[in-house]
């Protein structure tokens, strides 16, 4: 679950910009989209190719 603290002298803007990122790097609005409609085995390839890409990117950076 994504929570975001907010400072005693931030404010609301930025304590939602910072939410926004946080839910945007999870993966959460994604993993709604792809909830809500059937994916065809085409399209499951592909994502999870992408994800496969995308987590040996990151893996190679650390």
């Amino acid at each position: 679950m994504t929570q975001v603290i907010v400072g005693e002298n931030e404010g609301l803007e930025s304590a939602l910009r910072r939410f926004k990122r946080q839910v945007s790097k999870a993966g959460i609005f994604s993993d709604i989209k792809r909830l809500r409609h059937f994916e065809t085995p085409p399209e499951k390839r592909k994502r999870k190719a992408i994800a496969r890409r995308r987590k040996r990117r990151f893996n190679k950076s650390r």
